[in-house]
């Protein structure tokens, strides 16, 4: 008997099929007229060629597959000739075939990885704007205030489906939000071409596409918490929120050649596209679930098939323990480092293609390039603090202090060199460059410190704890973005506009998170 062993999801048998004419040399004709039977996953693929009736005979009697008689499998498709012109040899062939590529990594991975991406795009929609600002400030005559009001429209949004996000997370899952959420900032991101010259409508395309990238990060919480050991945390939340690095490197590398070549309207169009086919493949995948033979226990499962009353939701909302939240220190230390992270990150995110250009005199594509710098650098970084901070836990220091340690060189190291820069010490501009590269780039040491502590503090109330924190984190975004822009008009200076309150803010808040942060799981029972 020849066979061939296939590695798959599903057991096939091809039993031997009636043929007039019986070509013994013909092995490639006869294998191909031979008909597919499929059973039961888990169990290997076996192509069978019998090579003779003697021994299809003894094989018969003796072989079961899933409990099913192959005798009677053989007989669904077996003719009175069919082995015939087989007689003759015999021997046997075999291969295995892992397929698809991804079937044997672990369901945790899989999950961080498509998230992850999922972050890449969200960045890349965040960051387009940035660049695609200083021609449309030309081609519409946008003063510096009013391109900071319609850069932090986006902030709107985003601050409002934070809490929002947060309980949807809770209650159908991170994965089933997330994948909403990608559809509707793609969607909107599209839209901005279409109503730029109409400020009002453009307001409200941003406003939308903060709306779908807000509720990201709190599915994403949602899908460590439930998925990852705290052993293996702060490398995973590394890992997918350093998404949105990879996605600032990549929409800064992107939008300035689009913008030359198609003009700006054409980064909002082909952006778009990505997070659509992000949307068409995740549904792909979910499809596929069954075939890939991978079960997900239902204890840590991301989607709800559920359907909800409107009764239910409500009561389930009632039921979060809101004031246990706000009566806790932590909690509270939490939120205001939230606040004062994101002042810097938001109104450099915002200004600083532009500071490059108006500072250095680059052009777009030169401003662009090094704003890369510190996205790109904070990759190299994310990845030293996660395993800095994993490799900690695991040796038995406290997660705590941890925590506290990553967060306060977080904040340190942008507040040192944003003093330097914001002085007037005769540097070189290119010196410049290097030093706010390597203070933004530490900033990255947050992802293992405050990001991280919500799963911490409790991994049942995570997203809902990030959704708090994020929706007092995004007001940055609304009034640091639009004040920066004001003060820039009325002052003239980068280092009173940009540099000196997100200053005041990474001091102030290694103070307070040093003073009252903490890591030490939380029940946050309700109490009457």
């Amino acid at each position: 008997m020849a066979k061939l062993t296939l590695r798959a999801e599903s057991s096939c048998l091809f039993p031997p099929t009636t043929s007039s004419q019986s070509q013994p040399s013909s092995f490639v004709s006869s294998f191909r007229r031979r008909r597919l039977l499929c059973f039961p996953p888990k169990h290997k693929l076996e192509f069978r060629v019998f090579c003779s009736i003697k021994e299809k005979e003894s094989i018969k009697e003796t072989k079961r597959l899933n409990g099913v008689p192959v005798d009677k499998v053989q007989r669904a498709g077996s003719g009175s000739e069919g082995d015939s012109g087989l007689e003759s040899g015999s021997g046997e062939v075999g291969f295995d075939w892992d397929w698809p590529p991804w079937k044997n990594i672990p369901r945790r991975y899989k999950l961080i990885g498509t998230t992850s991406l999922a972050f890449v795009i969200c960045n890349m929609d965040k960051v387009n704007l940035s660049i695609a600002i200083i021609p449309m400030s030309h081609q519409l005559g946008w003063s510096s205030s009013e391109a900071g009001l319609v850069q932090s429209s986006f902030f709107w949004g985003y601050a409002l489906s934070q809490l929002p996000g947060g309980w949807l997370a809770k209650i159908f899952g991170g994965r089933k939000v997330l994948e909403i959420g990608v559809l509707t900032w793609s969607l909107a991101t599209a839209l901005v071409p279409l109503v730029a010259g109409f400020t009002p409508g453009l307001v409200v395309s941003r406003i939308l596409v903060g709306i779908g990238e807000g509720v990201s990060p709190s599915a994403a919480t949602d899908l460590i918490a439930r998925s990852i050991p705290l052993e293996e945390r702060s490398r995973a939340v590394a890992f997918v929120f350093g998404g949105l690095s990879v996605g600032s490197v990549a929409g800064l590398l992107l939008a300035p050649p689009l913008i030359q070549n198609l003009g700006w309207e054409s980064v909002f169009y082909i952006f778009s596209l990505l997070g659509i086919g992000w949307y068409v493949g995740f549904q792909f995948l979910e499809g596929q679930a069954s075939w890939v033979g991978e079960s997900i226990p239902r204890s840590q499962s991301t989607d709800m098939k559920k359907t909800w009353s409107t009764k239910e939701l409500g009561d389930s909302l009632k039921d979060v323990p809101w004031k246990e939240f706000f009566r806790n220190q932590a909690v509270w230390a939490m939120i205001y480092a939230h606040f004062c992270g994101s002042w810097g990150h938001y109104t450099c995110l915002a200004w600083l293609p532009t500071y490059f250009s108006e500072e250095l005199n680059l052009n777009l594509t030169e401003a662009a390039w090094v704003s890369i710098l510190p996205p790109l650098a904070s990759i190299f970084v994310t990845s030293i603090a996660s395993q800095f901070a994993d490799n900690l836990i695991s040796s038995g220091v406290q997660t705590t202090t941890v925590r506290k340690i990553c967060q306060t060189i977080a904040f340190l190291s942008p507040a040192a060199c944003m003093t330097l820069s914001s002085l007037d010490l005769g540097l070189p501009h290119w010196e410049v460059v290097g030093i706010l590269t390597g203070g933004l780039a530490l900033s990255s040491f947050a992802l293992s410190g405050l990001y991280c502590t919500h799963q911490d503090m409790s991994p049942e109330y995570a997203s809902i704890l990030l959704g708090i924190t994020n929706t007092v984190g995004a007001v940055p975004g609304i009034i640091g973005v639009a004040l920066t822009g004001y003060l820039l008009d009325s002052t003239h200076s980068w280092s009173i506009s940009l540099f000196i309150p997100s200053i005041f803010f990474y001091l102030t808040g290694t103070v307070i998170w040093l003073v009252f942060a903490s890591s030490k799981p939380q029940t946050f029972s309700k109490t009457d």
